[in-house]
């Protein structure tokens, strides 16, 4: 079963809902405006990923 870290909100009122999922051996960062993040063995670097993309976006 694929875990999911719940949506977070992005910083400066933006409308960009990040999650991340396992998908076996990775997790993967995915977000509401349907761009993914790369494949990562760590969760925290999916995290990351993803924090970077909702404050970058």
């Amino acid at each position: 079963m694929a875990h999911q870290d719940g949506p977070e909100r992005a910083r400066h009122g933006q409308e960009h809902l990040t999650t991340t999922s396992e998908q076996g051996r990775f997790c993967v960062a995915r977000c509401s405006c349907g761009w993914r993040g790369p494949a990562r063995r760590a969760r925290s670097q999916a995290r990351a990923d993803a924090e970077g993309h909702a404050t970058a976006g």
